[in-house]
């Protein structure tokens, strides 16, 4: 995976500190029992435990240098969770972070570890993914709690390319079997940020058309094309923008956007 000029492993554990404060600093004064929209089922304080538990989870992976995965309850299992003390779960959520970053320049960005990617065994997998993982559920709190979201141009990028990276996977396709079902002829999609300079180069376009999806970043034509700014891309692309709010415009077959991103979505 190719990371933007300018991120990168530092950068990475950089964002998963910068991302949880600010994450953190939404919780003051906050019902941590309000609904997350975005993540159904769960409530702010559900949400800010699974990341919390979620960095742990990872610290610990990358710490003992995990050969196998290690138990996830703590970041699924959420039912006692709906409310807290948002005096007791910022902190929380903040040292989890700090601690997670601090093992992760520890170790280094090629320290073998277990990943759940076949033939990824890297510790910077760590990093880039919780970087972003802690980037999209602080708009998932954003979001329900009436908060604006605004995020660099560097992370939200990179985010996306990451997405890009993982979504084009073989491996999805045996993961999620429904997948193939986007497979076929003139299936391509266009993403274009209408807020960046053109020397940046945020746009993207997913192919389709062979048998596994695939991905680069640059202007082509293609069968839809989404366009609008960055933050929004990110959004949209994560499910976390539904698109009938009309935050983005789309061009061309609207029907195969709405099949791909009912396809997609993760995290």
């Amino acid at each position: 995976m190719t990371a933007v000029p300018g991120m990168g492993f530092d950068g990475w554990c950089d964002e998963i500190v910068t991302q949880a404060k600010a994450m953190a600093s939404y919780l003051n004064g906050a019902d941590l029992r309000t609904p997350v929209p975005s993540c159904p089922g769960w409530t702010v304080g559900q949400l800010v435990r699974h990341v919390g538990a979620g960095h742990r989870w990872a610290e610990e992976t990358v710490r003992t240098r995990a050969t196998s995965p290690l138990p996830d309850t703590d970041l699924r299992e959420l039912s006692g969770h709906t409310g807290g003390d948002p005096a007791v779960l910022g902190p929380w959520l903040a040292e989890g972070a700090v601690a997670l970053a601090r093992t992760l320049r520890a170790a280094g960005p090629r320290a073998a570890v277990w990943t759940p990617i076949p033939g990824r065994t890297d510790a910077g997998f760590y990093a880039r993914r919780f970087a972003h993982e802690t980037l999209v559920h602080r708009a998932d709190a954003a979001l329900a709690l009436g908060v604006p979201f605004t995020a660099g141009q560097e992370v939200v990028i990179d985010a996306l390319d990451e997405w890009m990276a993982l979504d084009a996977l073989p491996v999805m396709l045996e993961l999620k079997p429904e997948r193939r079902e986007l497979l076929g002829p003139g299936r391509t999609v266009h993403l274009h940020a209408t807020d960046t300079a053109p020397e940046v180069g945020a746009e993207w376009l997913v192919d389709l058309t062979g048998d596994v999806g695939a991905w680069r970043r640059g202007h082509a034509t293609a069968a839809v094309a989404v366009r609008g700014p960055l933050t929004e891309l990110l959004l949209t692309v994560y499910g976390r923008r539904p698109l009938a709010d009309g935050t983005v415009r789309v061009h061309g077959d609207r029907g195969l956007l709405e099949f791909w991103l009912a396809r997609v979505s993760f995290g």
